[in-house]
This record gives C-alpha cells, sequence and structure tokens, in this order.
C-alpha cells in the first residue's frame, strides 16, 4: 500500500497545530499528516504527493480562507483526487458554501467550529473507513469486470466450438447416410 496523507488546511496557524496535534492522536502513525495554511498551498501539496505515489484518503479545510474559499479548494481537490474524502470545518455556517461542496467537491462532512474532539475524531476514523471501504470495491470491481470479460471470451469460444462440433456431426451424418445409402 502506498504512503497516506492527510491534508489539513486553515489560514489559523493555531488551528492547524491543534487539529494536527487531535489528528495524531486519533490516527496515530498510519497516516502523515500534513498542514497547508490555504487553499493554493494545500494543492500544490496534494499535487506534490500524487506525483510523488502518496495517496491523500482525507482532505479536513477550513471554509472562510483569505486567498480561496473552502469549498472552492475541495472542488479543486475533486478534480485532482475525486476518491479523496473531504470535509470542512467552518465558524460561520454559510449553507450556500456547503451546498456548493456537496454538489461539486462530493463533501462528505460538514464540522462547526470550535468542535468536539470526539466528534472530529469519530469523522475521520469513519471517514478514512470510508475511503478504505471505496478503495477495496473499485478493486473488487476492477476484477469482477475483468472476470466478465474473460467469461465473455470463454463462451464466444465456446460458441464456435459448439459450431465447429455441429458441422463436424452434420459432415458424419451425410457420410453415414452415404455408406448406408451404398
Amino acid at each position: 500500500m502506498n504512503q497516506q496523507v492527510i491534508v489539513c488546511v486553515d489560514d489559523e496557524n493555531t488551528v492547524l497545530k491543534s487539529l494536527k496535534a487531535e489528528l495524531q492522536e486519533t490516527v496515530g502513525n498510519a497516516y502523515l499528516i500534513e498542514i497547508a495554511e490555504g487553499g493554493e498551498e494545500a494543492l500544490e501539496l496534494i499535487e506534490e504527493f500524487l506525483s510523488d505515489g502518496y495517496e491523500v484518503p482525507l482532505i479536513i479545510s477550513d471554509h472562510i480562507m483569505p486567498e480561496m474559499k473552502g469549498d472552492e479548494l475541495l472542488k479543486q481537490v475533486h478534480l485532482l483526487s475525486p476518491q479523496t474524502i473531504k470535509i470542512m470545518l467552518t465558524g460561520q455556517a454559510d449553507i450556500e458554501a456547503v451546498a456548493n461542496a456537496i454538489k461539486n467537491a462530493n463533501l462528505y462532512r460538514y464540522i462547526a467550529k470550535p468542535w468536539q474532539q470526539e466528534d472530529l475524531s469519530l469523522t475521520v476514523k469513519e471517514a478514512v473507513n470510508s475511503y478504505i471501504q471505496n478503495k477495496i470495491l473499485a478493486k473488487q470491481n476492477a476484477q469482477l469486470q475483468e472476470m466478465n470479460r474473460e467469461l465473455a471470451q470463454l463462451n464466444r469460444d465456446q460458441a464456435v466450438l459448439i459450431d465447429r462440433l455441429h458441422e463436424n456431426e452434420n459432415r458424419l451424418m451425410q457420410f453415414w447416410k452415404q455408406c448406408r445409402s451404398v
């Protein structure tokens, strides 16, 4: 399995430090946890990780940030890595932004600031499990499609063999009729 990275994005450094500490407590050493102080920095990080062969199972982003709003960032992340689970944090409930993120970025969850550590921990565990399950299902689906292709080919091969068998049977019947008439 490739190395996996959880990316946290917020323009407030104290929030990032708190988020990183709580995530480390939740996931331990199973994931690298990287932080970015804005959308552009987060996109650069994610592009770099993906190009280096890392997986990014989860991104947690604040909504209100100076250069790029969280819903726009999550939309861009979705274009780069559709399988990445996206969570948005915000202290200001902006229903339109949440709806936009749900529609355009496949937002997994919205968490209000200040969050409860238990809620964050449970949400992260569920998100990571969802990522793992989606990955397993995608792999199984690919295997099933390959097996279906192989089965279809075997069916075509069998049909050809059956046709040949019928042809040989007909020839044999004709030969038999000729032999009987002699």
